[in-house]
């Protein structure tokens, strides 16, 4: 609203206190000043009125005829309490955790962002704090990281944590990407050596199946061979055929 004012050169009640009323001793350059300061706060009271919401127009007190006082009841009706939102803010702060989503770059700045908003609602916190706050809120994959963090003494500014985790992060999703190609490449070679193990049984259990189909062609039993036939051996006999060489 000030700013608007401003640009239409109509903020001078808002600026300069209400001059004195013109009397017989006013001179002329009391006059002038006191038409551009009376000119300035009736157009800023019009609009000021017309451009607050229709719901707060009743609340204003009517009879406020100083631009900057009507300024002053309208800030009262739209305060904030300070102290209800920095205890969110700082709520909001603590609470925070980094689930690997998005990227770790913009989890810092939104946490740089709420001390910057409580910065200005007057509680400041200092860089080592919020460095200590983010790697609180780091998850477990990051803990390698923290612990190096707390052996050395030097301590890093903001900027240069968000360096050190995006570099950290970058490893991590690497690293996992690796496992990724091994686990794949394991349980391809598996389903392969399953399937070789397959073949080989299949093709013991139709070896043994043609080993127990062995049929012999003279009395027409399975389990032998014709050589292995006792019944052959005695027909021969009967017929007065050599006998058979013994098979080994």
């Amino acid at each position: 609203m000030m700013i608007l004012l401003g640009c239409m050169d109509i903020d001078l009640a808002l600026r300069m206190p209400k001059p004195d009323e013109l009397n017989e001793e006013s001179t002329q350059e009391d006059e002038v000043y006191w038409g551009k300061w009376e000119r300035s706060n009736r157009l800023s009271l019009m609009i000021m009125k017309r451009g607050i919401p229709e719901a707060f127009r009743g609340t204003v007190i009517d009879e406020v005829t100083n631009a900057s006082d009507f300024l002053a009841e309208i800030q009262k009706r739209f305060a904030k309490n300070d102290k209800a939102e920095t205890s969110t803010l700082l709520a909001s702060l603590i609470s925070m955790k980094y689930k690997g989503k998005g990227n770790v770059r913009e989890y810092i700045m939104e946490m740089s962002h709420l001390a910057s908003k409580l910065k200005a609602l007057k509680l400041e916190l200092s860089d080592d704090l919020l460095v200590h706050l983010v790697l609180i809120s780091l998850p477990a994959q990051f803990n390698q990281f923290k612990v190096s963090y707390n052996c050395q003494k030097d301590k890093w500014t903001l900027n240069e944590l968000i360096s050190f985790c995006v570099q950290k992060e970058e490893r991590l999703k690497q690293d996992k990407t690796k496992s990724a190609h091994l686990a794949s490449t394991s349980k391809d070679k598996g389903k392969q050596k399953n399937k070789d193990n397959k073949v080989a049984a299949s093709n013991g259990q139709e070896q043994k199946k043609q080993k127990v189909e062995v049929t012999c062609f003279f009395c027409n039993k399975p389990g032998h061979t014709k050589k292995e036939c006792t019944k052959y051996a005695v027909w021969r006999v009967k017929k007065g055929l050599p006998e058979l060489p013994k098979t080994k």
